[in-house]
C-alpha cells in the first residue's frame, strides 16, 4: 500500500513523453489533457477539431507538434500531467462548477495551470479519498470497471448486520435493475447498544451511491461513508480539505496497474 501521508509529493508531476515522430490526431489531444483518447474521437467527429485551419473529421490522420491543433477555436499544447489525491469533506460536491454556488472540491485543488477533473465521484453525505487529475486516458481507466481497481469504504450502518445480508453483500444486490459485481465486505465493529455496525466494502464497479444502495437493499441504511482506499492509495495520515500531489514513481506504477505505459 502507498500512504497518503508519507509518500507522494516527491518527484513533480508527470510530463508526458516527446514526440518523436507523427501520432494520430485523438492521441495529440488526449495527451493535451483535455480528454481522453475515446473523447478526443468523438470531439473529432464532431466537427470540433481543426489542423493548421482545416476542420478534420477524418479518423486516423496523423500531426506533428509543427502543427496547430484547435478545439472549438482554441489552440492546445502538450500539457503536464498533475495527478492528485483530496481527502474531500462532507458537504463538499465532487463537481468543478455548481450554478447554486454550493462549496465544490475547486477551493481544495492546487493550481497547476491545468484543470484538474475528479475520477469517479463521491456523494455530498461522503467523504473520503478522491483521485483528481488532467491525464484523460488514466482517468478513463481508472474509472472502467474492467481494470479491477478497488474503492474501499468505511461504512457505518443502521443494526447489527447479520451473516445473511452479509452473504448478500458478497455475492451481489440487485438495484436499478441489475446485480452488483461481487464485494470484500468485513465487520469493523458492532455498537450493540447503539444498534449501529461498522462495514469494510470493497468494490471495484463505480455505480453511482452503490455502497449506499447496496446496504439499503440489504436493510441497513447508511448513516455515516468515507472512501479510505483507491488502488493503492490510502487515506490514512491525510486531513479532511488535504490536497497532495502523487509523485511520478507512484503515477507510473499506476499507469501499470490499468495497461499504460
Amino acid at each position: 500500500m502507498w500512504l497518503a501521508s508519507s509518500r507522494f509529493g516527491a518527484g513533480g508531476p508527470t510530463i508526458s513523453a516527446k514526440q518523436d515522430g507523427p501520432e494520430r490526431l485523438h492521441v495529440r489531444i488526449a495527451k493535451s489533457g483535455l480528454c481522453s483518447r475515446r473523447a478526443a474521437e468523438k470531439l473529432i467527429e464532431e466537427g470540433r477539431v481543426e489542423v493548421n485551419g482545416k476542420i478534420v473529421i477524418e479518423m486516423g490522420v496523423k500531426v506533428t507538434l509543427d502543427d496547430e491543433i484547435r478545439i472549438d477555436g482554441k489552440a492546445i499544447g502538450i500539457a503536464r500531467h498533475y495527478t492528485v489525491l483530496l481527502y474531500k469533506p462532507l458537504g463538499v460536491l465532487t463537481t468543478l462548477d455548481d450554478p447554486d454556488r454550493r462549496p465544490t472540491i475547486v477551493r481544495y485543488l492546487p493550481d497547476y495551470g491545468v484543470q484538474l477533473k475528479p475520477v469517479g465521484r463521491l456523494d455530498r453525505d461522503t467523504e473520503g479519498l478522491l483521485l483528481c487529475t488532467n491525464d484523460g486516458e488514466l482517468a478513463l481507466r481508472l474509472a472502467h470497471p474492467r481494470y479491477g481497481i478497488e474503492k474501499e469504504y468505511l461504512a457505518h450502518v443502521e443494526g447489527v448486520v447479520g451473516e445473511k445480508a452479509l452473504k448478500k453483500l458478497r455475492t451481489g444486490v440487485f438495484f436499478e435493475g441489475r446485480k452488483s459485481a461481487p464485494a470484500q465486505v468485513e465487520v469493523a465493529h458492532v455498537d450493540e447498544e447503539k444498534q449501529i455496525t461498522a462495514l469494510r466494502i470493497t468494490i471495484h464497479e463505480g455505480r453511482k451511491r452503490q455502497v449506499r444502495m447496496m446496504c439499503s437493499g440489504v436493510g441497513h441504511e447508511v448513516k455515516q461513508l468515507k472512501r479510505v482506499r483507491i488502488g493503492p492509495f490510502q487515506l490514512r495520515g491525510m486531513r479532511a480539505g488535504e490536497c497532495i500531489l502523487v509523485g511520478q514513481k507512484e503515477v507510473k506504477e499506476l499507469r501499470k496497474l490499468v495497461g499504460l505505459n
